[in-house]
């Protein structure tokens, strides 16, 4: 979400003793390292009600000029390949005091805690769900404060009504993942609401029946990536040197000084997938990485199985550079990159044109890869702060603009700039099940 937020002042204050709030998130990098509001509502600085990621752990907490309630796990939520599933369930009627405060992440009651002072019982609270400005995605003061830097989904808040999160996530039969009940059945109370995000036009829509609608400010974007289905992004936690990641870590800017390599969060080893690259910079390389020769410090070209399509038209494999080997490309060129794990072939084209004269969807042309491997995806920002890569492995946006043509790969799953080679898939967990386990 970036600097991007929804705000909304209720009309009236609602339940402040009970209320329920529940939703999925996607953790970018700032939320992992720093703070990164979730949901909130403030006077100021130090008269707040703040639901946020404190350094990866979920804090929920009251501070009225000092703390009337703060409860945070330990645990740090590191993961930025998967989603979360958080209910804060808020209840000062309870006897039991830690009863009066409960956190839950993927379906389980949280009780190894780095804080946890609880609220006195019949507490209430003097800023959340009043009638008074609250925000998701920023804190309510200063906007945007603290903006999360990640992605959001079906986020319920149920005033008046204390539910728990087997309410809203249910564990698949089959997979024994925690997944999202997509119409739990719960009543939302005046002020609830549920944000779907579904409508790229109205992400504020309020789906409770009850129009509590949000403002957006900012630029948001509709993301396909969902808890049922997730696809990859560039993954902060793996790749060393590395400036600052944004746009749902789909973004990766250069650091002076080191040229490494940032790698797709999933990583596969038979089938057939696809993504984009657009440069933003005129010195920058993509390609593909063996999972066992991560990059430190150094792009994915100077490993033995790794291959980088640099700016210059050279390939570069094991630290040899082929010159002359493709186009040049330069900023605002969009680069493809389709890998072959069934017949171990590696393509490039440049803004739809397959280089050498190969076709991936022929099989023909095309650059031989080591067997037997597993890769990522793999992009390298030169050192300076100005090289920007931003990708798009199928959720259809580089940065925060959409691309044009919208072109899907067979099985449909996925949108893309560019015509996506025949059986060809999106780096996503739907087409990596289907290509590992047909």
């Amino acid at each position: 979400m970036a600097t991007t937020y929804l705000s909304r002042t209720f009309a009236q204050a609602g339940n402040r003793r009970t209320f329920t709030i529940s939703y999925w998130v996607k953790m970018g990098y700032v939320s992992t390292t720093a703070d990164g509001a979730i949901f909130d509502a403030a006077a100021d600085g130090s008269n707040s009600d703040d639901l946020y990621i404190h350094t990866g752990r979920l804090n929920f907490s009251g501070y009225y000029g000092s703390t009337q309630y703060i409860v945070r796990t330990s645990a740090k939520y590191r993961d930025l390949s998967g989603w979360y599933h958080h209910v804060i369930r808020f209840d000062t009627t309870q006897a039991t005091a830690s009863d009066r405060l409960r956190l839950y992440v993927n379906g389980e009651l949280q009780t190894a805690l780095d804080n946890n002072t609880y609220p006195s019982q019949n507490f209430e609270t003097t800023y959340m769900n009043t009638a008074r400005e609250h925000t998701i995605g920023s804190l309510a003061y200063g906007k945007p404060n603290l903006p999360f830097n990640g992605s959001m989904s079906h986020f319920h808040f149920c005033d008046g009504y204390s539910y728990g999160a087997d309410t809203f996530g249910e564990t698949d039969a089959t997979t024994g993942i925690w997944k999202p009940i997509t119409a739990p059945s719960v009543t939302y109370g005046t002020n609830g609401f549920f944000l779907k995000f579904e409508n790229s036009g109205a992400f504020g829509t309020d789906s409770s029946g009850n129009a509590n609608n949000f403002t957006v400010n900012g630029t948001m974007t509709q993301n396909i990536d969902t808890p049922s289905n997730v696809f990859a992004t560039l993954n902060p936690l793996s790749g060393t040197g590395i400036g600052s990641y944004t746009n749902g870590n789909n973004r990766v800017v250069g650091v002076s000084g080191n040229w490494t390599t940032a790698p797709s969060t999933l990583a596969v080893s038979s089938g057939k997938y696809y993504c984009e690259a657009k440069a933003q910079h005129t010195s920058l390389m993509v390609g593909i990485l063996d999972i066992d020769q991560m990059v430190t410090n150094n792009f994915q070209g100077t490993k033995s199985n790794g291959w980088g399509y640099e700016v210059t038209g050279t390939l570069w494999n094991n630290g040899n550079p082929t010159t002359s080997w493709g186009a040049t490309y330069t900023t605002g060129d969009i680069i493809g990159i389709a890998m072959d794990l069934d017949n171990n072939k590696l393509y490039f084209s440049k803004n739809g044109v397959w280089q050498n004269s190969a076709d991936p969807s022929a099989g023909t042309g095309g650059i031989s890869i080591t067997a037997d491997k597993t890769y990522y995806f793999a992009m390298s920002p030169v050192d300076s702060t100005s090289s920007v890569i931003e990708t798009n492995f199928g959720n259809g946006y580089f940065g925060t603009t959409a691309v044009s043509s919208a072109e899907n790969p067979d099985d449909g799953i996925g949108i893309f700039e560019y015509d996506v080679p025949t059986g060809y898939r999106a780096l996503c967990t739907k087409s990596i099940n289907a290509e590992e386990y047909d």
